[in-house]
C-alpha cells in the first residue's frame, strides 16, 4: 500500500487552523455520544521511527475526557508475554463499550519486526496475518470500532528527526537501535510494511496513511478520519452482521438423547484402586508438560448437579498447586459485560506448561445467553464461527484442549436437587435459578446439542462424561486428560 499511495494536499495555513479547530471541537462533543451508545473505539497508531505517533495521540486526547480513554505504550513482548498467546497482550487492552483505547503500537509493529529481523517464516507469517485478520473482524463484528493509522515519512525526513533527537541527550532514548536500522533499510521496511497493511486492510478495519511530515497536518488527518468513521460507526450500530460459515473440520458427535447412561458405573474398590493410580501419572506427567511449556486448557459444562465440581477435584487432587488454576464462571461483571464476551476467558488463559481449568466457559453465549435473552440471535448465531475461531488460535499456539459435557438425565438431576436441598450441609448449592433452569430442560437440551454440532471440532473436540454414576465419570475425565497430555508430549 506504501508504494503506491499518493498523499492528500496539504491545505494553506488558515484553512489549516480552522479545519482544526472544528475537527477538535466535533471529536469532543461525539465523544459523550460514543458514551452515551455504548461504542468502543480501539485506535492503533503504527508507522515509522520518529514519525510522530506517540506526540498525535497527545493531541488528540486532548479533546477527550480522561475518564474516557486509556492509552497504552506496546514495546517487545517481554519474557513473561511470550509465555501467552500472541494475541494475548493486545485483546487484554481492548476498550470497555462507551471508551477509547489508543496504542501507541502494536501487532503491526511487532509481526513486521519479525519479519524484518528474519525471525518468522512464510508460514508463520500467513498464520500470524490469520490471526489478525480474525481478530479484528472480531471486534468489529462485536460492535467495535477499529481505527488502524499508519504514520509516514519519507527517508529523509525520518533521518533529520533522529539526528535532532540524538543531539541533546534528554532526547537520545526516544531513538531506538531499531529506528535507526529502520532509516538504514528504508526501501526493505517499505516493502514489509506495504505487505503486511495489505494483507490486512479489511472494509471494516481499513488502514489509514497519514501524511506526518507535518505535525498539525497530521493532527488534521487523523481527527477528520476519527470523526468520520466514529458517525458512520454510530449509524450502523443496530445493524447485524453476516453470519460466517463455519471453515473448520467437524466430527460427528451424538446427540444428548443417544447417549447411553445405563451400565456406566465403578464399583467403589475398583474405583479407589484406578483414582489412584491415575492421579499417579498426572502428577508426573504434570511435571513434564511444566518442563516442555507445554499448556492445558480443560473446560467444563454440562447439566447442574452433573458432578462437574467433583470432577475438577479429582484431577486438581493430582497437580502441583502452583501450576494449575480452576476458574470458576459465573455471570460477567460490568466490567467483563462492557467488553467482548471472550475478554474474560483470553485474560484467564494459562502461561505455556500450566493448566488452567474452566468450570463454565465461553459456551455460556450459545447457551445460557442465548436462552435467557442475554444477547441477540445475531450475536449468539455468530459465536459459533469466534468460538472455534477462539480455539483454533489456542491450538496453533500449542495448547492441549480438553472439553467436557457432562451428562446426566432428568430424573438423577431431580433426586441430587432433592439431596442438596434437604441436607443443610449442601443447601448453599442449590439456588432458585437452578429450579428455573430445570424447567427450560428441553430448550436447552436443543441449544447443547447445536453447540455440540457446530464446535465439535478435530482440533478441540467434545468429551461426554457419562455422570449418572459420579465414580465412573471422575475415572474417564482423568483418563482422557491422561492420553490427551501424553498425545502431546509425544509419549
Amino acid at each position: 500500500m506504501l508504494t503506491n499511495w499518493n498523499p492528500a494536499h496539504m491545505p494553506e495555513k488558515e484553512e489549516l487552523k480552522t479545519r482544526l479547530s472544528d475537527a477538535r471541537n466535533q471529536l469532543y462533543d461525539l465523544q459523550m455520544k460514543i458514551k452515551e451508545h455504548k461504542v468502543p473505539v480501539l485506535a492503533l497508531f503504527e508507522g515509522w521511527g520518529t514519525a510522530g505517533k506517540g506526540s498525535t495521540i497527545g493531541k488528540v486526547i486532548r479533546n477527550i475526557d480522561p475518564r474516557f480513554f486509556k492509552v497504552v505504550t506496546m514495546s517487545e513482548p517481554t519474557a513473561e508475554e511470550q509465555r501467552y498467546p500472541f494475541l494475548y497482550r493486545y485483546f487484554k487492552h481492548i476498550p470497555e463499550q462507551g471508551k477509547f483505547t489508543f496504542l501507541d503500537s502494536g501487532w503491526m509493529e511487532q509481526i513486521c519486526r519479525e519479519r524484518l529481523e528474519e525471525k518468522n517464516d512464510e508460514k508463520e507469517y500467513g498464520s500470524r496475518i490469520e490471526s489478525i485478520r480474525r481478530f479484528e473482524r472480531q471486534l468489529t463484528d462485536n460492535g467495535y470500532l477499529v481505527l488502524k493509522f499508519f504514520m509516514h515519512i519519507d527517508q529523509e525526513e525520518q533521518k533529520k528527526r533522529e539526528e535532532r533527537l540524538l543531539e541533546h541527550k534528554d532526547t537520545r532514548w526516544r531513538v531506538s537501535e531499531f529506528d535507526r536500522w529502520e532509516n538504514a533499510h528504508y526501501k526493505k521496511c517499505v516493502k514489509v510494511f506495504s505487505q503486511y497493511m495489505s494483507d490486512t486492510n479489511a472494509s471494516t478495519s481499513p488502514w489509514y496513511i497519514i501524511d506526518a511530515s507535518e505535525r498539525k497536518w497530521a493532527e488534521l488527518q487523523v481527527l477528520e478520519t476519527m470523526i468520520s468513521n466514529i458517525q458512520v460507526a454510530l449509524q450502523n450500530q443496530a445493524h447485524s452482521v453476516p453470519i460466517l460459515q463455519n471453515v473448520f473440520p467437524l466430527e460427528q458427535i451424538p446427540r444428548l438423547s443417544e447417549i447411553e447412561l445405563k451400565d456406566k458405573e465403578l464399583e467403589e474398590a475398583e474405583y479407589k484402586t484406578e483414582l489412584k493410580k491415575l492421579q499417579s501419572e498426572l502428577g508426573e506427567l504434570h511435571n513434564r508438560l511444566y518442563r516442555k511449556r507445554i499448556p492445558v486448557i480443560i473446560t467444563y459444562e454440562g447439566w447442574d448437579a452433573a458432578g462437574k465440581g467433583g470432577n475438577i477435584k479429582r484431577i486438581t487432587e493430582a497437580l502441583d498447586p502452583r501450576g494449575y488454576e480452576v476458574h470458576p464462571i459465573a455471570s460477567p461483571e460490568p466490567h467483563e459485560k462492557a467488553r467482548h464476551y471472550l475478554w474474560r476467558f483470553w485474560t484467564r488463559l494459562p502461561k505455556n506448561g500450566h493448566i488452567a481449568i474452566f468450570d463454565r466457559t465461553w459456551y455460556g453465549r450459545v447457551m445460557v445467553e442465548r436462552l435467557e435473552g442475554f444477547c441477540s440471535e445475531n450475536d449468539w448465531r455468530r459465536a459459533y464461527n469466534e468460538i472455534n475461531e477462539f480455539e483454533k488460535e489456542l491450538k496453533e499456539w500449542g495448547a492441549v484442549i480438553i472439553k467436557f459435557w457432562v451428562q446426566i438425565d432428568k430424573d438423577t438431576q431431580l433426586e441430587r436437587f432433592e439431596e442438596r436441598q434437604n441436607t443443610p450441609e449442601k443447601q448453599w448449592k442449590i439456588t432458585e435459578e437452578d429450579w428455573r433452569n430445570r424447567e427450560k430442560w428441553d430448550d436447552y437440551e436443543v441449544a447443547v446439542d447445536e453447540m455440540l454440532q457446530k464446535t465439535n471440532t478435530s482440533f478441540a473436540p467434545w468429551h461426554v462424561l457419562e455422570s449418572v454414576d459420579k465414580k465412573y465419570a471422575r475415572i474417564k475425565a482423568l483418563k482422557i486428560v491422561i492420553e490427551e497430555i501424553q498425545k502431546a508430549l509425544g509419549e
